[in-house]
């Protein structure tokens, strides 16, 4: 991995989380890669946040380690059968983005770096778990973006909303 593919990883991390959080972001913004992704995830997120409520409910997250060990826990499960593809890296935004929320929740105020530290983490995940698939599949420009700009719609989440769920029901033994 190197520190260039890792930077822009962790950018699109920060900027989906700061997006979530609805913090502005200075300057022109995100870049093209990272509105995409903004708005694949943020609609990921939120078929998740209605469908799972129940179980997001029974889980507390008061700790940017607490944050990190469910987060690693749940993306172990899901990658566990080791199948790669767009929708389930979309999917680790989506739960960092879950996280972060409930972060908020459990702590009345976050501090300016939470969100930095989050998606280090994300960032870290998706850079050892599957970096070498991105770029054998076009990277984040070529690859990512030409698969999911075009069209506004996605396929349904139901599959990886039960997934997550089962996975999160893991954690309240």
């Amino acid at each position: 991995m190197s520190d260039c593919e890792f930077g822009y990883t962790h950018r699109l991390a920060q900027d989906y989380l700061q997006y979530v959080l609805q913090v502005p972001q200075p300057g022109s913004g995100p870049n093209k890669t990272s509105r995409v992704l903004q708005n694949i995830a943020f609609s990921v997120q939120n078929e998740v946040e209605k469908h799972l409520k129940p179980c997001l409910d029974n889980f507390n997250v008061a700790s940017i380690d607490a944050a990190r060990t469910v987060f690693n826990q749940v993306m172990e499960k899901e990658f566990e059968d080791g199948v790669i593809n767009w929708g389930r890296i979309v999917t680790v935004f989506a739960f960092g983005g879950i996280l972060i929320k409930k972060l908020l929740q459990e702590r009345t105020a976050l501090d300016v770096d939470t969100y930095k530290e989050i998606s280090y983490f994300i960032a870290e995940f998706i850079m050892n778990n599957t970096g070498e698939w991105i770029r054998q599949n076009g990277g984040w420009e070529h690859g990512f973006v030409k698969k999911f700009e075009p069209r506004p719609g996605w396929l349904t989440f139901l599959e990886v909303t039960g997934k997550i769920c089962d996975m999160l029901s893991l954690l309240n033994y």
